[in-house]
């Protein structure tokens, strides 16, 4: 249950720390007192957007905390994880926002930052807020259903057959895709296969770009390179004043001076090793030069082949290696498009499968609802008539579909008649406010023992009812009250009689000419007084009458 509420400069709310029991908790207060503001904050809390203009006049920020002590923590703990959160300590979940005008707003749980869009996830398992207009979701056919799978325990079968269609229509648009593709896809083959063709012809090999590089920069200066080694060598060892004849001289010259002074060989040894080396350098140039001829015709191939290198490098990617893996995806992909028809008929065989799976679980769906639906209208009609539809009409009828689709076999309608001799129409074709509170007051009170949301919320529901009916409306909130939390914001002095905790809202006005908001719990004398205030008037009739309502109460 809600056990703790704080409001922090929100409207006309200054500061309030309201500590809230168990049982049916009453509301009460003069009009724009300011009792919509633990409606508005309880909404802010379970997720609903921000506005700035909430944040009380003067003030930078506002902040709601409110504070859970819970009895199953299971989906709670679901949500949390699956937030990177942990689990919630000694079942106890604290939800806190803060409302800035400058800086932006924020959301915590159990102290940690959290979205707006955790909070809403959180929120349908903590707080279940019904106001004079909230009554609209009882239109809603899929709302109906899940009213019906809620009273007949079918929920898991409603969970298995929504997912067994959504499988059966996921197979079913890729089967459909592929089939239409295939008169595209022919053009689509043409061009594949011209594509891998062309670069299986090339005969790429691997580190050939390189190799193939160096050998054509090498040819295309074969006569600068010939010129070049050509001139080395006879700079070397030509016929005439070469670097090789004068140095012959000088190697005779050397061995006549190691001849006569032996030790003279350490200083010349360098000598004779360089000779060597410029001998060999000389040798390898002519071989160089002689070796580098290229005829035209090896000439031309080689450019043939890097052009075409080039050219393959232009039309699939950037470097021969993205030549050949877009050759492996279009083998892949031409292998798919020419495999289609296994696809498809592999396709069409877990669709019929799927179906098969869709038709049981529909059919297991409807066998329950089929049963719940009389029972689940007759409860409701049972509860209506405590609430002064005396001979009302309700009754659930559920339409048969060709094909099951996410939310079943078929779809429903809560049918009403307020009046004997009318027939009965679907509930979003006549009911009026105040006949729709009731209803979804009823329905309430049917589905209490199946709606696992703690903390109920009636904000002036009881709205255009009155007298004995306003009685009958304050005993289904209390019995309510034996399986949830139940705050109940009110007009009505017989809902206000029967509640286990009665606050009452007022206005102060302070010395420096602001208005302010307070909540406070009343007993005793002061509830005698709210109540009769509440039946019209503080007169000794009033407060008798207030007295006799809350005797009956008790």
């Amino acid at each position: 249950m809600l056990t703790l509420l704080k409001i922090n400069n929100l409207a006309l709310v200054e500061d309030l720390i309201w500590e809230i029991g168990t049982g049916l908790i009453g509301i009460t207060g003069e009009t724009g007192a300011g009792k919509s503001v633990i409606v508005g904050a309880l909404k802010l809390i379970v997720g609903e957007r921000a506005n700035h203009n909430l944040v009380r006049t003067g003030c930078e920020s506002c902040s709601i905390e409110a504070v859970f002590d819970l009895e199953h923590t299971e989906a709670i703990n679901t949500v949390l994880n699956a937030s990177g959160l942990g689990p919630c300590e000694n079942n106890q979940l604290v939800i806190r926002r803060v409302i800035d005008t400058s800086s932006g707003n924020k959301q915590f749980v159990n102290c940690s930052p959290v979205t707006l869009s955790v909070l809403k996830q959180l929120g349908q398992f903590l707080v279940d807020l019904h106001g004079p207009h909230d009554h609209q979701s009882l239109l809603s056919r899929e709302r109906q259903l899940a009213m019906l799978d809620a009273y007949a325990h079918a929920t898991q079968e409603a969970l298995l057959c929504a997912n067994a269609c959504r499988k059966w229509k996921t197979l079913q648009a890729q089967y459909d895709e592929l089939a239409n593709s295939e008169r595209a896809n022919e053009q689509e083959i043409d061009l594949l296969k011209h594509q891998i063709l062309e670069i299986e012809e090339a005969d790429i090999q691997p580190g050939e770009e390189q190799q193939l590089e160096q050998r054509y920069r090498v040819a295309a200066n074969s006569s600068h390179l010939v010129e070049t080694a050509s001139r080395i060598s006879s700079a070397l060892g030509g016929e005439d004043n070469s670097a090789l004849s004068h140095l012959s001289e000088i190697a005779r010259l050397v061995r006549d001076l190691e001849k006569n002074d032996p030790a003279t060989e350490k200083i010349t040894s360098g000598f004779n090793i360089a000779l060597v080396e410029l001998e060999e350098l000389e040798r390898n140039m002519r071989n160089y030069s002689e070796g580098l001829e290229v005829d035209a015709t090896a000439m031309a191939i080689l450019k043939d082949r890097v052009n075409l290198l080039e050219t393959l490098k232009r039309k699939y990617g950037n470097s021969i290696a993205d030549v050949l893996a877009f050759k492996d995806r279009a083998a892949k992909k031409l292998q798919h498009i020419e495999s289609r028809g296994e696809e498809l008929e592999l396709l069409s065989t877990q669709i019929i499968k799927a179906n098969n799976t869709l038709q049981l679980a529909a059919s297991k769906l409807t066998a329950k609802r089929k049963r719940g639906a009389p029972k689940l209208a007759g409860k409701i009609a049972s509860h209506l008539e405590e609430l002064g539809f005396k001979r009302a009409h309700f009754e659930v009828i559920l339409e048969q579909l060709e094909n099951p689709v996410t939310s079943g076999a078929e779809n429903i309608d809560f049918m009403f008649s307020p009046n004997p001799g009318e027939p009965a129409k679907p509930l979003r074709m006549i009911a009026s406010s105040g006949e729709m509170s009731r209803i979804m007051l009823a329905i309430k009170s049917t589905l209490a023992h199946e709606d696992a949301v703690p903390v109920l919320v009636f904000d002036e529901i009881d709205a255009n009812v009155g007298g004995e009916i306003a009685q009958s409306v304050g005993i289904k909130m209390a019995s309510l009250a034996n399986n949830h939390q139940v705050i109940a914001i009110t007009h009505l002095p017989q809902v206000a009689s029967l509640a286990n905790c009665h606050y009452a809202v007022s206005k102060e006005f302070s010395s420096d000419g602001r208005t302010r908001s307070r909540l406070c719990r009343i007993e005793n004398d002061e509830r005698i007084s709210e109540i009769a205030r509440m039946l019209g008037g503080n007169s000794s009739s009033a407060r008798q009458h207030a007295e006799s309502l809350l005797a009956i109460a008790a």
